[in-house]
């Protein structure tokens, strides 16, 4: 029997990411090859005819997956019967801006796309945050949006765990495929943790962990860091553009494990509210290492942690902090 289509939604749908992202899900990256999907696509009144022209492009390529598009300056005709929300549209920081404009540019949209989707998603609607401030907009989301259960709302930092996988791949001269269970700790920021104190890589002797096969710590603890940390800033120096595809890949990546399931014996990285694992304060949106099953995630509990590592975790959690801060400052 043929299935249901799901209701994706897109924000920012005509902007590089989202004209990205919209051939991805209409293709079945995200969803499987055999779930139909209909989309839902949203931007502001002044992109609304490149909206139209992305639009055309979705109908040019005949995808058989695609069962429908909606494409709108209408926040609630956007939000409303979508199963999945992937909120790509946001306030970029602008040269000159302080951190609490562009915070408060942001607490407007999210705040008003969170009132539409409490009042006209799907139940059980799966929200993925990408827009920046990730972690913090995806907290001011779950404040406007209390009946979407708090496990249902998360951000994007599979991008910074795929950047940190590709990097270990490039340095080892392995597949990516073959190395796994990185981590991405914390904040989607330069504060972020790329940990690979517990991956490993599949080679013909079986899996052996990624530090013995570096064999040099001081690369791990430095440059692989900070080369994770500032691959966004890297790619604007060399494109002149921000990181677009990857961007979308990792969303997609994001979504289908969650829906689909990690693989057994794998973990990712997401974005999730804190319930105190780890010693992350509660009440931070956190990126965390997580498997997931039957559409739920769960933290890897019970990893050793380093003091090397603690510093960091601990670091990252302050900025999440003082974020969440600046934002709720912008509610008042």
């Amino acid at each position: 029997m043929a299935k249901e289509p799901v209701r994706v939604l897109v924000t920012g749908a005509a902007g590089q990411i989202g004209y990205a992202l919209v051939p991805m899900v209409a293709r079945g990256a995200m969803l499987g090859l055999n779930q139909p999907v209909i989309l839902h696509m949203l931007d502001i009144p002044p992109a609304a005819e490149a909206l139209n022209g992305v639009k055309m492009e979705l109908v040019d390529a005949a995808f058989p997956l695609l069962k429908g598009i909606v494409a709108t300056t209408n926040v609630v005709e956007a939000c409303t019967g979508v199963n999945i929300a992937v909120m790509v549209g946001g306030f970029p920081r602008k040269e000159g801006m302080e951190r609490k404009d562009v915070m408060s540019k942001n607490v407007s949209i999210y705040k008003s796309q969170a009132s539409a989707l409490e009042k006209h998603a799907a139940p059980n609607c799966k929200v993925l945050v990408v827009a920046n401030p990730a972690n913090t907009n995806a907290l001011i989301l779950k404040e406007f949006a209390p009946s979407i259960p708090e496990r249902n709302i998360t951000c994007l930092t599979r991008l910074d765990h795929n950047r940190a996988l590709g990097q270990i791949s490039e340095r080892l001269n392995v597949h990516v495929g073959d190395v796994k269970n990185v981590i991405i700790w914390g904040n989607h920021s330069s504060t972020q943790y790329p940990d690979v104190n517990h991956a490993s890589v599949k080679t013909s002797s079986g899996e052996k962990p990624v530090r013995e096969l570096v064999g040099n710590d001081e690369w791990l603890k430095g440059e692989f860091i900070t080369t994770v940390q500032q691959r966004g800033a890297a790619i604007i120096k060399a494109r002149k553009l921000s990181s677009a595809l990857s961007a979308a890949s990792s969303a997609c990546d994001h979504i289908r494990d969650w829906v689909l399931g990690t693989p057994e014996g794998s973990w990712v990285s997401m974005g999730v509210y804190s319930d105190g694992s780890y010693n992350v304060p509660t009440g931070l949106i956190y990126s965390f290492p997580i498997t997931c099953k039957n559409g739920e995630w769960s933290i890897v509990k019970g990893l050793s942690i380093d003091d090397f590592s603690r510093k960091k975790l601990d670091l990252t959690a302050e900025e999440l902090s003082e974020e969440k801060s600046l934002a709720y400052s912008c509610l008042s």
